[in-house]
């Protein structure tokens, strides 16, 4: 039986590096903001790097590399391809008598030597090093090594397609678990995940047809298409996808959603994964929640600033609905999020129930949807309110039931946010309506309806101003005198943006504040147009006017607010 690591902590003290009051206080604001007990040491300036390096490998049992004092031989470096280097963020070091050295800065995720034995067929041993030194050497070393997925195709055909090939026909639960373990497979896999993340993709499709296997990923709310990888490998990268997302590998028939947590580039990354029964195989989609990406600040989003004084006085209303619409893909979770992340403090209780929880937010209480058990939105929400808590979240109010709780939480004294499907800011109005809810219960609890939606941003990097045409102006709704000068931009198309014009992407907004004369509409059965005209009257700015601003800003271009937003 292996003897149990001692704990850092420990092991610092024991060398007079620091004392108990110390490691109190770290432990303590460990729990509060989360990350690595050692760098909380080093950032207090209690102790250095190089003592916690030393400690970490006396707790491992490994030696302690110094990267930057090293010079690694060209053959030792090539034996760890420059995408797994990357992704598991390693250097080899030494090769003696068949086993491989390599430096890693968390010397706790065994599952990476695992993984390399697995892959390049030798026995490896962990050293420890750290993140600055690790990624000074990547460069280093790799700096004109590039593997791409065509190069990688090529380079795996030697090393046990062959093999995949013959397996294909039919499905042999031997062959799927046989091949999901396969050294090509999971460099593939691995590669295509790189390439993903590198390009701030927020999504990947893994596609098998008739004829080919299309893997695609998308960017800024755009697919763009990898290149295929052959027909006969389909069945093994998704027999990987579910090995690591611990779903039933044998199951084909049925659709099956999963998680995987990984660390790519030195960056925590989730996976959330969908596979679906089709005519030709399984299909699966990648969602990929990248953390680092995410910046869940209000003043981020995309807010005007009259805008964002609308939605900080929302969030300080001490009870109401306050509603996000907008299609899927719309931004809707990002902007609950941070407007919750700015109401986060400790004389607040915020709890939610979404489906799924997409981020974690240290301080806020977030439940999980489950439908199987019959933790539907409804019955967390009844739940929620016996946790005595100040402002609410639900992910989406789907049905009357789930608006009627939603609606007495309102009128018993909390805020709650919400999600709602409709095209634009009044006409959720109508859609609660159509719920079933009463326009007077509505009237009494709504705060304000905030309609998003997203478009990409220009390339600040190839941005070229030009005089639009008359036909681009009338487009708009516009007359060339409406312009009053202003040129328009768009993204000419370089390296930066994969030639694309376009990089990342920011909201378009209209907030509708729900004043006496729009509650007096709703209690009067008003359409959709004219809680709309009322809205307008009172200063809404409607998502194509928000469109104008940022074409006219430089931040967008003329296609893109077309492509979203109507008259």
């Amino acid at each position: 039986m292996d003897r149990p690591h001692r704990l850092l902590g420990q092991i610092l003290k024991d060398k007079n590096l620091i004392d108990e009051s110390q490691i109190r206080q770290a432990l303590s604001m460990q729990r509060d903001k989360g990350g690595a007990i050692g760098k909380i040491f080093v950032d207090m300036g209690w102790i250095t790097e190089e003592e916690v390096l030393c400690a970490l490998g006396e707790q491992f049992g490994m030696e302690i590399v110094n990267l930057d004092a090293l010079d690694i031989q060209p053959d030792i470096i090539q034996k760890v391809p420059v995408a797994m280097a990357n992704i598991y963020r390693v250097i080899p070091v030494t090769f003696k008598e068949d086993v491989l050295t390599i430096a890693m800065a968390d010397p706790m995720n065994i599952q990476v030597l695992d993984d390399l034995r697995l892959m390049l067929h030798c026995d490896v041993k962990g050293a420890v090093s750290n993140e600055e030194q690790i990624q000074r050497a990547i460069e280093k070393y790799y700096s004109d090594a590039k593997e791409t997925i065509d190069s990688l195709l090529v380079d795996l055909a030697d090393e046990g397609l062959a093999e995949i090939q013959e397996a294909k026909e039919g499905y042999n639960l031997d062959d799927a678990s046989r091949m999901a373990e396969s050294p090509p497979v999971i460099k593939l896999l691995n590669l295509i995940l790189m390439q993903a993340i590198k390009d701030k993709g927020s999504d990947i499709h893994f596609e098998p047809f008739e004829r080919d296997f299309k893997i695609r990923y998308r960017v800024d709310g755009v697919l763009y298409e990898m290149m295929p990888p052959p027909l006969h490998l389909a069945m093994a990268l998704i027999s990987r996808i579910k090995v690591m997302s611990n779903l039933d590998i044998s199951e084909t028939r049925l659709p099956q959603d999963g998680r995987i947590e990984l660390t790519i580039g030195g960056r925590p990354v989730d996976l959330r994964v969908s596979t679906l029964p089709t005519m030709f195989g399984e299909s699966c989609v990648m969602r990929i929640l990248d953390r680092t990406v995410v910046n869940l600040d209000l003043e981020s989003v995309g807010l005007r600033e009259r805008d964002l004084e609308s939605m900080r006085r929302f969030i300080a209303k001490p009870n109401g609905i306050v509603l996000v619409t907008g299609p899927t893909g719309s931004g809707k979770t990002t902007t609950l999020y941070s407007a919750l992340n700015e109401a986060n403090k400790v004389e607040i209780k915020i709890i939610t129930t979404e489906d799924p929880v997409e981020y974690d937010i240290n301080g806020i209480m977030q439940c999980q949807v489950n439908q199987g058990v019959g933790l539907t939105y409804a019955a967390a929400l009844r739940s929620i309110l016996r946790q005595d808590p100040n402002k609410i979240l639900v992910g989406e109010i789907r049905d009357k039931e789930t608006a009627g709780i939603a609606i007495e939480a309102a009128l018993t004294g909390h805020l709650v946010f919400s999600t709602l499907h409709t095209n634009d800011a009044p006409g959720s109005i109508a859609r609660l309506v159509d719920m079933g809810i009463e326009p007077f219960l509505i009237a009494a609890t709504l705060e304000g309806v905030i309609a998003q939606r997203l478009v990409r941003r220009i390339c600040n990097n190839c941005k070229i101003e030009y005089s639009p045409q008359l036909e681009e102006v009338l487009e708009l709704g516009l007359q060339p005198e409406d312009l009053g000068g202003k040129r328009f931009a768009y993204g000419k198309g370089c390296n930066n943006c994969n030639k694309t014009g376009y990089r990342g992407r920011t909201a378009l907004f209209e907030i509708m504040i729900a004043t006496d004369s729009i509650r007096q509409a709703i209690l009067d059965r008003a359409s959709t147009d004219k809680v709309r005209e009322f809205s307008r009257e009172q200063g809404m700015r409607t998502l194509r006017e928000s469109g104008l601003l940022a074409i006219f800003d430089g931040i967008t271009t003329i296609e893109e607010v077309v492509r979203e937003t109507l008259f």
